[in-house]
């Protein structure tokens, strides 16, 4: 109050001529000296004075501010609002004018600042005049500027009903809220010791140098000279402390918290502020859920695009530099600059690339591993016993494979397919399927060795979530029951627990309803088959009517792919969510949310794969019984060489189709809609309107990120990690083909975000959540399903029975390719045609094969001939091999689950070198604390006795 009094008193300084401005500086600056501590009347340059004058000038703003906040009836008038003109000068660029210092117009240009080029945006919020909610807003906003935040508006250029609010935090609100925040900065350079070494090792480790010197340099390593210093890397750092500030390193206030630690401080003001009367009338979020505001989002640092080089004149700002260097379509052999990535977008988003970096990369060792199966299978092709004598038997004719038009066949016809089956289904499959076992472990187990890492890079550690607030429709649902939270003391809504119970049955009663609408999908694929392979058997072209089972295998795989497809569109998230129940907090509801969408698209996803898998062929029946579906529909047969050529076509083509459909959907549609909106305004203001937005204005232009923020990104890559995993037995080229497409899902990924959305909102997270827990039960699954492919689904078991027991070698425990011999005969059973049903029986007689009607066609499977005493019963190879399959899924799965445990417990969770890392630095930050605060008093100790004072019994 003294302060205002003196300053009313003196003379208006805009009212004195430039001559006599600067006396009355220093006369202003004499009279309120006091109110600067530290700042002596003798011997101060003029310099200094200038600074002061301007901290004075800036706490009479804020003084006026919060003043104005607290009286003003009404803020949500023109008052703040200027119409587009991104060159007028608000009321702090004039009293900084008062100064003689001049308003950076570059600051002003970019659209990054205020109209007076140096308060820093740190967050855009979004609304329409004529949105009808102007007093919660005007309440809202002026509670925004009582908490010390500084507001300005501004209207669209290109529709005068947008209105956007900037929003700046200053110096003061940032220490204020990043020690309630527990935000970590750094306050003392790491150390790094190195070990003692003898002479003898120093001599080798110079030669490996020198040696390393002639080699070609890493290409995939980032150039060190593009990335900026990232300080906070390369030192240690401490809760944010205002009375302890001098131990951090702040070389400028204005950049000591870096842009997304602001918005994200900006954010948590936002959320805690009132905008009505009332318990729960609080926050941002309910704000932009009844649309008072209609978009919330930090700026991104200005142009990706850069007129110059980036090596020759250096990154405009870190967005340029992401894109440079990250993406960019050149870079995609390079590894990602995570911690500039983390930096721009917060741990959150930051982890999920690092993640899908790391699977990435342990993709390599799974594609080149299977790969090499394939491979092996095309070198071994021509030594396959079983190829051979399905190729050369042109004297056996098998059954028709459907009802009255499919014809009698030669087995010598199915010779392609069968060394198709041989590249997928050899002597490697087996190794590969336990290599994958094994490989799924160790990718989580690395993995979790890998965010320990990162964790302590990134200083989340000793990071914990703050306690989450109540989600507003758990309050809206359960208000009226409240009961004490354990934890902060004070009532809360309580959901009673037969409730809860209730709304658990009703929600896994949907989406147990949502599983059945899938598996009746799958039926219907299954009828399809059925009709059409009859269909296209009587087709009038050759090549279909003589390839009628694979040209059904692969048009039931297309719609099968679209009715995937449509299920995703229609069905998922709406009702998910209706039938998510109501949780207490956002990370519960998440949890939830994320556990019943997963469990829906991977039965989606999967469930026809299962039914070729495992279904397909199995329950038909025999010639002269066959089972039939609604006592019409005769159930489809595998091919003649085996239904694993089905299997690997499901998994091929619905693989390709759905990560090609997933990267256009994810890339392709953001680009159309932002080239739409860019081509309107070139149309409306013309080629060079574009440029000359400010950066909130094409921000707003972007796509916003989606409303379940990376939930769709982890879903699509978990998917594809249970597709490479589940059936690799089957395919071995899975991993292949994923580790492709996430060489491109990651520049993909990296260009949406840089480019096409608008910037997140920068969050913390310690790990990925619950997708976590998901992978490991993938991994589970994976043992049990490749367990049964190999032992049902393939021919591995019957081969190795009919060599050890029935073939040529039999008891002498060999099981080579001169053991096969007779194979293909010996699981052929024989049928008399005249035994065919009625609806069974085909056109023709087979009389084009040896000029005589056929008596006899064989089978698929282990039966009695027609003339036994039990004709068409179970033969004992049969049982022989029912009896080795169940044994080897039982060997197979524990012998499995043995290893992956074993290589869990071998494995720890946090590398030892970390751990000591750790230890050591919790001592030395203990020491620098320490030795800082030793410094500080002994120095206040100094200055009393220099001016006289002593104190007795002063520690130190």
């Amino acid at each position: 109050t003294g302060f205002s009094t003196a300053l009313s008193q003196t003379p208006s300084i805009s009212s004195i001529s430039s001559e006599g401005r600067e006396d009355l500086q220093v006369n202003q600056l004499e009279t309120q000296i006091w109110i600067k501590p530290g700042i002596q009347k003798t011997d101060v340059d003029f310099s200094e004075i200038l600074n002061a004058i301007q901290e004075i000038a800036k706490d009479v703003n804020i003084f006026f501010d919060e003043l104005e906040g607290v009286n003003s009836p009404s803020k949500d008038d023109d008052s703040l609002l200027h119409h587009g003109n991104l060159t007028s000068t608000s009321d702090d660029a004039s009293r900084l004018e008062v100064v003689g210092e001049e308003v950076p117009d570059k600051n002003k240009i970019n659209g990054l600042y205020f109209r007076d080029g140096k308060c820093r945006i740190d967050y855009i919020l979004v609304y329409r005049k004529s949105n009808p909610q102007t007093e919660k807003r005007e309440v809202f906003e002026r509670n925004i500027r009582a908490e010390g935040l500084q507001m300005e508006k501004e209207s669209s250029l290109t529709n005068s009903d947008i209105i956007f609010v900037k929003l700046h935090a200053p110096w003061e609100v940032l220490g204020k809220y990043a020690e309630l925040m527990n935000v970590r900065m750094p306050f003392r350079r790491k150390i790094y010791y190195l070990h003692r070494r003898y002479k003898f090792m120093n001599r080798i480790e110079k030669q490996i140098s020198r040696f390393r010197g002639w080699l070609p340099r890493k290409p995939m390593k980032l150039d060190k000279e593009t990335l900026p210093d990232l300080e906070e890397n390369d030192c240690y750092t401490a809760p944010f402390s205002q009375q302890r500030i001098h131990h951090f390193i702040i070389h400028n206030k204005d950049t000591f918290f870096n842009n997304a630690t602001r918005s994200r401080i900006v954010h948590h003001i936002l959320q805690r502020v009132k905008y009505e009367e009332g318990k729960n009338k609080i926050g941002l979020n309910r704000l932009l859920s009844n649309g008072s505001y209609e978009a919330a989002f930090p700026l991104h640092e200005g142009s990706y695009r850069s007129k110059n080089s980036i090596k020759t004149h250096g990154a405009e700002n870190h967005r340029h530099l992401l894109y440079e260097c990250w993406a960019s379509w050149g870079v995609w052999y390079k590894y990602q600059p995570l911690d500039l990535v983390r930096r721009y977008f917060g741990e959150k988003i930051g982890l999920y690339f690092a993640w899908l970096g790391w699977y990435t990369g342990m993709l390599f060792p799974a594609a080149f591993i299977g790969l090499f199966v394939f491979l092996y299978g095309v070198t071994t092709l021509n030594h396959c016993q079983v190829s051979k004598e399905v190729c050369q038997a042109t004297d056996i004719i098998m059954c028709p494979i459907c009802d009255k038009y499919c014809p009698f066949m030669r087995l010598s016809d199915s010779c392609i397919y069968a060394k198709v089956t041989h590249l997928f289904d050899n002597g490697a499959t087996v190794f590969f399927a336990v290599f994958m076992a094994v490989w799924a472990t160790v990718f989580l187990e690395f993995w979790k060795r890998r965010r320990a890492v990162i964790a302590y890079d990134w200083d989340l550690i000793d990071w914990e979530e703050e306690e989450e607030e109540i989600r507003p429709q758990f309050e809206a649902k359960y208000s009226k029951k409240e009961r004490m939270n354990p934890i902060s003391g004070k009532p809360e809504p309580y959901q009673a627990f037969a409730d809860k119970c209730s709304r658990l049955i009703v929600s896994a009663s949907g989406i147990f309803f949502m599983i059945c609408v899938v598996i009746a999908a799958v039926f219907g694929i299954v009828i399809y088959r059925v009709v059409t392979v009859s269909t296209f058997a009587a087709f009038k072209w050759a090549l279909i009517r003589n390839n009628s089972q694979v040209a059904t295998t692969g048009t039931a795989v297309c719609i099968n792919f679209c009715i995937i497809m449509l299920l995703n569109v229609v069905t998922p998230e709406t009702l998910i969510i209706f039938f998510t129940e109501q949780p207490r907090t956002e990370s519960e509801w998440e949890n939830s949310f994320t556990l019943k969408m997963f469990l829906f698209q991977f039965v989606n996803l999967n469930s026809s794969t299962f039914y070729i898998a495992f279904f397909l062929g199995r329950f038909t029946g025999h010639p002269g019984a066959y089972l039939r579906l609604i006592n019409r529909w005769r159930l489809e047969e595998c091919h003649p060489s085996g239904c694993l050529i089905d299997l690997c076509m499901q998994m091929g083509i619905i693989m390709v189709l759905k990560q090609t459909w997933n990267n256009f959907m994810e890339l392709g549609y953001p680009l159309i809609q932002n080239w739409w909106t860019r081509r309107k305004l070139r149309q409306e203001y013309g080629t060079q309107g574009k440029t000359s937005f400010p950066q909130w204005e094409k921000d707003y232009n972007l796509q916003p990120m989606n409303a379940y923020g990376l939930f769709d990104e982890y879903l699509e890559m978990i998917l594809q990690f249970g597709f490479t995993t589940i059936f690799v037995a089957a395919f071995p080229l899975a991993p292949l083909l994923a580790l492709l497409n996430n060489i491109i899902e990651i520049r993909l990924d990296a260009y949406k975000f840089v480019t096409q959305w608008r910037r997140p909102l920068a969050s913390r997270a310690k790990d990925i959540g619950i997708w976590y827990g998901i992978l490991e039960g993938i991994g589970i699954l994976s043992v049990i399903t490749n367990a049964f492919v190999i032992a049902v689904t393939s021919d591995f078991i019957p081969r190795l029975v009919y060599a050890y027991k029935y073939g040529p070698c039999a008891g002498q425990g060999e099981a080579g390719q001169k053991c096969m011999v007779g194979y293909v005969n010996a699981s052929l059973s024989v049928f008399l045609v005249s035994d065919f049903e009625n609806r069974s029986e085909p056109t023709s007689n087979g009389s084009e094969f040896s000029g005589s009607p056929l008596k006899y066609c064989r089978y698929r499977d282990y039966r009695d001939p027609p003339h036994s005493p039990v004709p068409y019963g179970y033969t004992l190879q049969f049982w022989h091999v029912l009896a080795a399959r169940l044994a080897f899924i039982i060997v197979f799965e524990h012998l499995v689950f043995c290893i992956k445990h074993l290589i869990s417990y071998l494995i720890p969770d946090l590398p030892k070198d970390l751990r000591d890392r750790m230890r050591r630095e919790k001592y030395l930050i203990q020491e620098m604390m320490y030795e800082a605060e030793l410094e500080r008093l002994q120095k206040e100790r100094k200055e009393r006795k220099k001016n006289g004072k002593s104190y007795h019994n002063e520690w130190p």
